[in-house]
């Protein structure tokens, strides 16, 4: 059965990917199988930059602060970067280069010059401290890595060790003087790799069941067609909105409030935004006044975050002071929306309607979308999977497909999935199923119009405001301390992060401490969003399985009631 508003985008959908359309589909051998693509994206990121930006030539692409830069400024600024990687840098194709700062035109700048030189784009995320930075790095053999100034004095004060070359930069200088310390010694007009669709593009971290990060790499095909799945639902839901009645009235213009290093930031909000002339107005961190400032000046179209943010805008005493208008859409990703918000979002935001995805580091966040009138039917689901390139299946332990309407793994295949994690291949093998279907860790249901339903998580992982957190990454840093005998951590309900991660412990006999006490250590050694923001302190054993192992889903449904009780 398919409703209206599918029937439509259906068709329009059809019309875009045929023979001779905007983003004419055809398919391709990968791994043994044939797969759809995208046949008009370019073969790769350096392509694609070159294209998009000489046919957006003067429109104005970034704001940072008070500079205000055209796509040709940026272009060039990137050439002229890209060749100071190979020729002062010896940067080679296939060179891991980490890239460890906050959203900047810096930040930009310096991830098209990385791809642009050849190099794999290797994102680590800006909130973790030192040793995690330094794990990362050792982890994938960076050769170079640029941080920013307070990302670099963490690394350099981190205990573990890396064999990568630190290039600070500071971001808060006007671009030209940021790039400068890259820039030294760099011979311009330096020739640049031809690179192919096969060329590894990018590594991100994505934190696993196992309580490690893993480095998840893709190629340029992966990170291009990827992109090209995204463009291909923007261009198609402009087209539904505008022959409904609502077309945009300003030119397309984005907040850039989640963090680049994360696969929402870097896909569907930074890359697609070269094929759709956007402007990126950035922030450097998350403040929700002055968002709805920056939405009201720069007459902001689109709007995207975990559902925290829109959450934030929406309920925030002074959103009446604020011309928000213009602003169309306010997308959500990395958690589910609460249904109550999905229908005060519809009432409230004065024609700023909620959208909904659903995708992953290793899809390269393509996954599931809704919006409109299904998305306020279905408030639970996260969508019908994104055409044209994503087949969506829900399987059971041994990879075969369930009935309709029943719970298994929900697993993606797609030419734009990842190609595996960085030297784990025990792991990337176990990431797919034998027909190359990616396991997401999720277990969902698919009703009969195509909806996916989330129900649960196979992985022992937390999601506090779209920011995963593995349970046994932070069990290790609670168990490195001296004075614990016992520990288990899992998720707590929050109305305002979706999630926070939450800790019962036992101490060493006679050992004494408060869990404030405790907080404070491991943020020593744990990135501030994984500190457990609620410890017990146990004077009992914690309870075990027959397995010896401890009794967690015990403890969390017990603590959980607990922290309803406030106690």
């Amino acid at each position: 059965m398919t409703n209206t508003q599918d029937a439509d985008l259906d068709a329009i959908f059809a019309k875009l990917t045929e023979e001779g359309g905007m983003f004419a589909v055809k398919t391709t051998e990968v791994d043994g199988r044939q797969m759809p693509f995208i046949s008009t994206a370019p073969q790769h990121l350096a392509a694609f930059f070159e294209a998009t930006c000489a046919m957006h030539h003067d429109k104005i692409f970034v704001v940072d602060g008070d500079q205000r830069l055209t796509y040709a400024q940026v272009y060039d600024q990137a050439k002229l970067l890209a060749e100071a990687l190979v020729s002062a840098h010896s940067i080679q194709r296939g060179d891991r280069v980490g890239i460890a700062g906050r959203n900047s035109a810096c930040w930009i700048v310096i991830y098209m010059a990385v791809l642009m030189a050849g190099g794999v784009a290797t994102l680590l995320n800006g909130f973790w401290q030192g040793d995690e930075m330094a794990g990362a790095l050792s982890d994938t053999q960076v050769a170079l890595v640029l941080a920013d100034l307070p990302r670099a004095k963490r690394l350099r004060e981190a205990t573990t060790t890396h064999t990568a070359k630190l290039i600070c930069f500071d971001e808060t200088l006007p671009l030209a003087d940021a790039l400068a310390p890259i820039l030294a010694g760099a011979a311009p007009g330096t020739a640049l790799p031809q690179l192919g669709a096969d060329d590894h593009a990018t590594i991100l971290f994505t934190s696993g069941s196992t309580g490690k990060s893993k480095g998840a790499y893709s190629t340029h095909r992966a990170k291009v067609q990827g992109t090209y799945n995204y463009i291909t639902q923007t261009i198609a839901l402009l087209q539904y909105i505008t022959e409904h009645g609502r077309p945009p009235q300003y030119p397309p213009s984005t907040v850039l409030n989640v963090p680049l290093f994360h696969i929402t930031g870097e896909v569907t909000v930074f890359l697609q935004s070269f094929a759709l002339g956007r402007k990126l107005v950035v922030i450097p961190k998350w403040d929700v006044r002055e968002v709805m400032r920056l939405i009201e000046a720069e007459r902001v179209t689109y709007f995207t975050g975990v559902p925290l943010m829109s959450f934030e805008i929406m309920t925030h005493p002074d959103r009446a002071k604020y011309d928000l208008s213009s602003c169309t859409v306010f997308a959500a990703g990395g958690a589910a929306r609460p249904k109550e918000h999905v229908r005060r979002m519809h009432e409230e935001m004065n024609g700023g309607e909620p959208i909904a995805g659903y995708g992953l580091t290793e899809t390269n966040a393509v996954g599931c979308s809704t919006f409109g009138d299904n998305y306020l039917a279905k408030p639970a689901s996260t969508g019908r999977a994104s055409a044209p390139l994503v087949d969506l299946a829900i399987l059971d332990d041994a990879g075969k497909p369930v009935p309709l309407g029943e719970t298994g793994e929900v697993c993606i295949r797609t030419i734009c999935n990842f190609e595996g994690y960085w030297h784990n291949a025990e792991a990337t093998a176990a990431a797919f199923t034998a027909d190359g279907f990616f396991r997401t860790g999720d277990i969902g249901k698919v009703d009969d119009e195509g909806y996916l339903f989330i129900v649960d998580r196979k992985k022992d992982i937390i999601i506090r405001g779209g920011e995963n957190i593995t349970c046994l990454e932070v069990e290790a840093a609670i168990y490195a301390l001296p004075i614990i005998s016992a520990a288990c951590v899992f998720g707590l309900p929050d109305e305002r992060y979706g999630e926070i991660p939450a800790a019962v412990v036992t101490l060493q006999p006679g050992a004494t401490a408060t869990p404030d006490a405790l907080r404070a250590e491991l943020a020593k050694q744990l990135a501030a969003f994984k500190v457990p923001a609620k410890i017990w302190i146990s004077d009992t054993p914690l309870p075990v399985l027959g397995t010896g192992k401890i009794d967690k889903p015990l403890l969390r449904k017990r603590y959980q009631e607990r922290y309803a009780a406030g106690l």
